[in-house]
């Protein structure tokens, strides 16, 4: 089975490219989904998140992820603390995922394959690639997070030309070129790829 990773930054677009190909019928495991179900389902994991941030950080059993997130993202030291818990639980997690999949190819979305290293478990990298104003608006829209968050946590990945440099495909997404057509480029070309 062909593994394929999706990345891209903050307001890329990832989530709906990810949606195209499940259409297609191809299953799509997301890391931030992942990570969300972990942190609240997974003994380890939050005996780790509550030894990093204290008892506190979680109520009713949830983690305060509004919390968590202004704490990491304005702290070097507890991002790296935060990553180095869940990036392996997470990326065991998808393993396992991938294992129950019986598609010709399967899609990892993450924004941060590279950062992780991750990137090495797939086969292909596709990158989503929109204009740093056009992610921005973006994120502003969907998120209800302040612009000044969103740029913090845009400087904390990244730099998305490098990132997109590193991918073997790009998938444009700038509100200008249509993005079925490349999915479908690229479905095919997975297709194929698993055949030969």
């Amino acid at each position: 089975m062909l593994k394929v990773g999706i990345t891209g930054g903050i307001g890329s677009g990832k989530s709906v490219v990810c949606q195209v190909f499940q259409t297609l019928g191809i299953p799509v495991f997301n890391a931030d989904d992942a990570a969300r179900y972990l942190m609240e389902h997974d003994a380890g994991v939050i005996a780790s998140v509550k030894n990093l941030f204290g008892d506190d950080i979680y109520a009713n059993n949830k983690p305060n992820r509004e919390r968590i997130a202004e704490l990491v993202f304005s702290n070097n030291i507890l991002l790296q603390g935060l990553n180095a818990v869940m990036h392996p639980a997470t990326i065991q997690y998808g393993k396992d995922w991938m294992l129950q999949q019986t598609t010709p190819y399967v899609i990892k979305e993450a924004a941060i394959f590279f950062e992780s290293g991750s990137y090495k478990e797939m086969d292909v990298m596709v990158g989503v690639y929109a204009p740093r104003e056009i992610r921005l608006q973006r994120a502003l829209k969907r998120s209800g997070v302040s612009e000044a968050k969103i740029l913090e946590r845009m400087a904390n990945q990244m730099n998305e030309e490098e990132k997109m440099s590193r991918c073997d495909y790009v998938i444009h997404n700038d509100d200008k070129t249509a993005i079925i057509p490349q999915v479908m480029e690229l479905h095919h070309r997975f297709l194929n790829v698993r055949k030969a």
